[in-house]
């Protein structure tokens, strides 16, 4: 074990342990360059000198870091320090499927199809890149905390063109998932990862794996003696289309498993669709075939006593380790009886596979319907008059996707043949982008698959949807579309419409702030002035005034009235008095200015030899 502090790569500080398995130990660790937290998977202490653990550690970490996707654990780095190798990835806070199985058992059926569609997903990536995982387990898949899945583990994933000893004599994966074939010793393919993610569906809508048994050979014995049990006797409600791609997928024989994984996710993606509520139970084409007698054949040569397996896993060294006991003997010589049956089975089968009046399914997957029919019709295979009709991303509408049996499988001379035809793109539903801004609504609308030209915008005004913003859309969420094909128009809003704000004078103060709530308005403040005119308590005057333009969200100011100006008080007496002096003065000058003015007319008149005395002036004049 690594203590919590070691420092690996002069990177990566050890903080935590995550867990340990058959050959490495995982922990969390802290990214010291980029801040932030990774998986480091470490080959055990032990295995250090083990060149086979070594590659499989590598192989494990160059099948990674050479698939990029969503649902793969993403594999950050590589190295070896004192001889340690290490492995650095993604880490995914959650929890791996097993535990999120046990947990929320039973899980809704959509939930399940989505899960299942994303592991689906990067099952086929790996295909594409020429990788077999096989060791597909829930164990395997990791669920964030949002509901995602993340596929993890590649260790003993081997490249198709790579072939080793290892890899038809050892028996790996554990035994739940293990297909027929590679319990009997066989190849791996694709098809086993197709058998192993239909027993995983299988436990997705179960919450348990079809076989258990006292041991590991118990078990493996049941992959390829005992049909898988219908999982609508767990949920009635499980659609029979449903159940259907886990009877296609984990099929006893390689050739009645979906040919790809992309066929299983095209059929698993409509299987709650109403349109195949209604759908028989699928039947492998070779429990319709006429039984044949086989010749004995003697007992082969013991293959598989070294597995070296981990616990849970098909391991049939035990047995031959212990040649002294008697039951051990007994049960030894069942699994030679039965592997020897099987390999006559093999032969038998492929005896009918070369009879005369057999023929191959053609491949006419992406032919025309009436080009299929032609090319089924020339190898005198019947088509099903009933042509069923599914969506798919990349075959083009009205071309074939698939048959029932699968392109490939050998039926007889007019055998029928059921085509299932491309509707076009598979119908999504459609996203609520109300209430986002239009470039994020925009681009929203790009990730779901609308082309940008088809994307279409008119602005309105709205009072209650912020400028720039999404108002409406003129296909409503819910709405089952195919992106590519629609056009779409975005009604955005040019913000609110101006209006006049009111006459508000005369209005009291809970009539102003009924008005400017019912308006949108916010009252920025209140005053109060003195009014000859206006009442106490009522408005005098607001800012901006009555009549101006505003809109929702505008300030207001408003100043009330606090009635007339009160009287100046009476002054003083000191203050009378010298009033009164002043105006005794100014009435003295006055006097004084009038008398000065007679006297001027009298001696005027003197002068102008009028005598007669001014009437102002006074009779009796003292010297």
């Amino acid at each position: 074990m690594i203590n919590i502090g070691t420092k690996i790569g002069e990177r990566y500080e050890i903080i935590g342990n995550i867990g340990s398995g058959g050959m490495a130990n995982v922990y969390l660790a802290r990214d010291l360059i980029l801040n932030r937290e990774v998986a480091i998977k470490v080959l055990r202490f032990d295995f250090q000198d083990d060149q086979n653990a070594i590659r499989r550690f590598q192989r494990e970490a160059l099948a990674a870091t050479e698939m990029v996707h969503p649902n793969i654990v993403s594999v950050y780095d590589v190295g070896e320090e004192n001889g340690m190798q290490y492995i650095v990835m993604e880490y995914v806070r959650g929890t791996d499927l097993k535990h999120y199985i046990r947990n929320y058992s039973p899980i809704p059926l959509d939930t399940v199809v989505y899960m299942m569609e994303q592991i689906l997903s990067a099952v086929s990536l790996a295909h594409e890149h020429g990788i077999i995982h096989r060791d597909l387990k829930p164990q395997n898949v990791l669920v964030d905390e949002q509901g995602n899945v993340k596929i993890t583990d590649f260790g003993i994933a081997i490249a198709l063109s790579e072939t080793s000893l290892t890899q038809t004599n050892t028996l790996l994966g554990s035994v739940h998932y293990l297909s027929p074939e590679q319990a009997r010793g066989g190849m791996s393919t694709r098809q086993s990862d197709i058998y192993a993610l239909g027993i995983i569906l299988y436990e997705l809508l179960t919450g348990t794996v079809p076989f258990e048994g006292e041991s590991a050979v118990s078990i493996a014995l049941k992959h390829f003696q005992k049909d898988v049990p219908s999982v609508r006797q767990y949920n009635p409600n499980i659609p029979q289309a449903l159940e259907n791609v886990v009877l296609h997928a984990t099929a006893k024989e390689v050739s009645d498993r979906y040919k790809t994984v992309n066929e299983m996710y095209s059929d698993l993606s409509t299987s709650l669709s109403p349109e195949r509520a209604n759908e028989p139970v699928y039947t492998p084409s070779s429990m319709t075939e006429e039984t044949i007698l086989l010749t004995p054949v003697k007992e082969p040569e013991p293959v598989v006593s070294k597995m070296p397996l981990e616990e849970s896993e098909l391991d049939l060294s035990d047995e031959e380790e212990k040649p002294k006991k008697s039951s051990s003997s007994k049960r030894k010589k069942i699994i030679f009886s039965v592997i020897a049956v099987l390999v006559a089975v093999g032969v038998g089968l492929f005896a009918l596979g070369t009879r005369q009046n057999e023929v191959a399914i053609p491949d006419v997957e992406n032919m025309t319907q009436a080009e299929a029919i032609n090319a089924l019709e020339a190898k005198k295979i019947k088509v099903n008059s009933k042509i069923e009709e599914v969506s798919d991303d990349k075959i083009a509408e009205g071309n074939v996707v698939r048959t029932q049996p699968p392109i490939g499988t050998r039926v007889k001379e007019k055998s029928e043949v059921t085509l299932y035809v491309s509707k076009g793109k598979k119908a999504v539903s459609m996203i609520d982008v109300e209430g986002l801004t239009a470039s994020k609504a925009k681009q929203a609308l790009i990730d779901l698959g609308f082309k940008e030209e088809n994307i279409l915008e008119k602005k309105e005004s709205s009072n209650d949807v912020d400028k720039d913003s999404v108002i409406s859309q003129s296909i409503k969420q819910g709405t089952d579309v195919v992106p590519e094909n629609e056009k779409i128009t975005l009604t955005i809003s040019k913000g609110a419409d101006s209006f006049s704000l009111a006459y508000l004078a005369g209005y009291t103060r809970e009539q102003v702030l009924r008005y400017i709530d019912s308006e949108g308005l916010i009252l920025q403040s209140e005053t109060q002035e003195y009014s000859a005119t206006v009442p106490q308590g009522q408005v005098i005057y607001t800012s901006p005034s009555g009549g101006t333009p505003v809109k929702k969200g505008d300030y207001i100011q408003v100043v009330y009235s606090m009635g007339p100006e009160p009287a100046k008080t009476q002054p003083s007496s000191s203050t009378t008095h010298s009033s009164e002096t002043t105006e005794s003065s100014e009435t003295t000058q006055s006097s004084a200015t009038d008398n000065q003015g007679n006297q001027n007319n009298n001696q005027q008149n003197q002068n102008n030899g009028n005598t007669k005395p001014s009437q102002n002036e006074p009779k009796d004049k003292k010297d």
